[in-house]
């Protein structure tokens, strides 16, 4: 009896190898960013992505904050055309360097909680937007 079930278990693996294989192809990571929608959206800022790990709540912050100025100006505007959705990151890094770059580790975090809560109360409203336009 015993036997038996090793026999299928065995089986199913075996059974099962082929899917894991075409699935294990199918996530190779890459550093290529490619986007279906609004592909030519801006870069962050170099300076961003070169922030040493230990900071990265600073990058974080400004992404936050990049994030909720984008969604709340498609609900402002009622456009989710490419340059609104993904404009440059000058005003992201503007916001931060004039608000947040001299605050303590704890004061950026607390920022981007709020960033984020203005993000979502938006986000429904600008996906509705885009959803319609064809940029979400």
């Amino acid at each position: 009896m015993r036997q038996a079930q090793h026999l299928t278990l065995a089986a199913l693996a075996l059974s099962l190898m082929p899917t894991f294989a075409v699935a294990e192809r199918n996530l190779v990571p890459t550093l290529d960013r490619s986007f279906d929608v609004c592909p030519d959206r801006p870069a962050e800022p170099v300076w961003m992505q070169e922030i040493p790990l230990r900071q990265a709540y600073q990058r974080v912050l400004v992404q936050d904050i990049y994030r909720a100025q984008n969604l709340e100006r498609i609900v402002e505007t009622g456009s989710c055309d490419c340059e609104i959705r993904f404009p440059s990151w000058d005003d992201a890094e503007a916001m931060f360097r004039e608000s947040y770059a001299s605050d303590e580790r704890w004061e950026m975090l607390e920022a981007s909680e709020g960033y984020n809560r203005r993000a979502n109360a938006a986000r429904t409203a600008a996906k509705a937007i885009c959803d319609a336009a064809g940029n979400w």
